[in-house]
This record gives structure tokens, sequence and C-alpha cells, in this order.
């Protein structure tokens, strides 16, 4: 079974209760969805917002088995194989073998840790806008092991080799994704 936002906004909502988990969620679904227009998926945009919403379906209550645990209750729910490949592979190398294959898959990999350290990022602005965020400043928070150390600086380079993408440019264009639905 395919899933609109909202059905998926619901299912989030039944295993996640902290602002923090649904905001992330929420932003990885903005970025997710930008990056289905910009690279000519604009027909999937609604399939990449809800495996975005989605992707930690499972974390809050079971973080000792993200990716494992959601594929179970995903099946159960009927959910479409597509979003639970899609969804449990962004833990690839991590929590599950699930490669990331398809294009989806790999922007989902290489910008969830990265949306983590944009948005810590951000709180310490002067502005507390992603607006006037710069690569160059970006940069400098990555290269601090100490800033955000939960963000994973080796899954965001393993998501920018997977895309074959310079760094930058996965710095740019997921700060330009952000900047889209953000303040």
């Amino acid at each position: 079974m395919s899933m609109t936002r909202e059905q998926a906004w619901e299912l989030l909502t039944e295993y996640n209760k902290e602002p923090f988990h649904l905001q992330h969620s929420e932003t990885v679904e903005g970025v997710m969805r930008y990056f289905a227009e910009k690279l000519g998926y604009g027909d999937e945009v609604e399939f990449w917002g809800v495996v975005g919403l989605l992707h930690d379906l499972d974390f809050e209550m079971y973080p000792e088995e993200h990716c494992i645990k959601s594929q179970e209750i995903m099946r159960e729910r009927g959910l479409d194989e597509k979003i639970i490949h899609a969804t449990a592979s962004h833990g690839h190398n991590i929590v599950v073998d699930m490669e990331p294959k398809h294009q989806m898959e790999k922007i989902l990999y290489a910008t969830d840790e990265l949306t983590g350290l944009i948005g810590a990022a951000v709180v310490l602005r002067p502005s507390k806008s992603v607006q006037d965020l710069e690569v160059k400043s970006l940069k400098k928070k990555f290269k601090d092991k100490r800033f955000a150390a939960g963000c994973s600086r080796d899954v965001i380079i393993a998501g920018a080799e997977m895309l074959g993408w310079e760094l930058d440019k996965l710095f740019e264009e997921t700060i330009e994704a952000m900047k889209s639905f953000c303040d």
C-alpha cells in the first residue's frame, strides 16, 4: 500500500512523541521533497516526502532496533516494500545491511545526519536562521568533531560518495533544500 502524507504523519506520531524527533522527521521530509523536484522526480514528491517523514519511525521507541523494528511495523500495516526498503536503507552499514540503491535512498542516507548538523549550526547563529548559513561556515562546524558530535561525519562523507558528489555540493544543496521551507 502506498501512503499519503497524512497517513504517514498519523503513523509517525503513534510511535514518536518527542518534539525534537517530530521536527527532525519533518525537516528530512522537506529536504526529500526538495530533492525530488530538483532531481527530476517531480511525480514522486509525495513518495519521497513520506519516506523522509517515516525514516526514523522506530528510533524513539526502539533505538536499539532502529531500521529493524520499523520494517516489522510497516509490514504489519501493509506498506509498500519500496517505502520499507527506502526508510531502512538509511541505516546501511550502521544497523542494517540494506544498501541504498535508488537515488532517493542515497539522498536520504546522505542528508539525514547532515540536516542534524545544519540544525545545530543554525541554533548558534545570531539570526537563528538557515537563510544566511553559508557552506564555509558549515564546513568549519563539520571539521570540529566535538560540535554536534552525534552527527556522524563518516555517514555524511559516505553519502556524498554514494551520490558521486563533492562534500561542498552536498552541503550547498542540503542548505538550499532547508532554506526552501525553514526560517
